[in-house]
């Protein structure tokens, strides 16, 4: 709940994000940046290759890199569901934002006048403010979700009826969209829609950096929130 200034002015710096989930972080944005970047030209293939057509692979190589950047990004998320319940309460905030909580509310509200510049007075959180959290939330965990399914849903069809891959994930996702192709187009969009919430989050990081005076960036690298001077710090609920 809130804390008062006191409370950290006598820690310059607080020990936040453990090792796994930093290197979940980088390993996880690596692996989204080269799904978007094949998954844009298998939306929207190259028109052409110079050259006779047996003699390339381009496209079969991009379609790999997609794959194999799914599954890291599938085997990554079930180990950041792992460290949710083995690692610090910093680790849990992810997967279970106080929704219900009317002060954790009202601190979604702050943040939003913060980020419009209807407010000179930034709050610091140890760990993530209640705004960045509601969509990280919904924005990237559960579209990390969806994207999963669907992925495995559309990978299913080539492995074929008899893959776990087609049972798990193609026998129900597929008619419960209608038809391969609506698959391909909801899984399309969304990836968009996370390429959307990725421009706003390095840039609200950034600027947070620099305006609110606390480590955002570097606490990403080295686990540690720093905090550069003494206004008023809230606590993460």
């Amino acid at each position: 709940m809130t804390i008062q200034d006191t409370a950290y002015r006598s820690e310059p710096a607080v020990y936040v994000y453990e090792a796994p989930i930093r290197i979940w972080h980088w390993v996880n944005a690596l692996a989204i940046t080269v799904l978007c970047v094949t998954g844009y030209f298998i939306g929207s293939p190259l028109p052409t290759v110079a050259g006779e057509a047996s003699d390339h692979f381009l496209m079969g190589y991009i379609r790999f890199a997609h794959f194999a950047a799914g599954y890291i990004l599938a085997i990554g998320f079930l180990f950041r569901i792992y460290w949710a319940f083995v690692g610090n309460e910093h680790a849990r905030q992810l997967f279970l934002p106080p929704l219900l909580n009317r002060h954790w509310w009202s601190g979604v509200l702050h943040e939003a006048k913060w980020y419009a510049f209807l407010t000179k007075e930034p709050l610091k959180y140890v760990g993530h403010n209640p705004l960045a959290l509601l969509f990280m939330h919904f924005m990237l965990v559960w579209g990390t979700v969806f994207m999963i399914f669907t992925g495995f849903a559309l990978y299913g069809e080539g492995t074929g009826m008899g893959s776990w891959q087609y049972q798990w994930f193609s026998s129900w996702i597929i008619p419960l969209f209608g038809q391969s192709q609506d698959v391909h187009t909801w899984h399309h969009l969304i990836m968009w829609v996370i390429i959307c919430f990725i421009i706003m989050h390095v840039y609200v990081a950034i600027r947070e950096d620099i305006m609110s005076r606390q480590s955002m960036v570097s606490t990403m690298i080295s686990g540690w929130r720093t905090f550069k001077d003494n206004r008023k710090t809230d606590d993460d609920i």
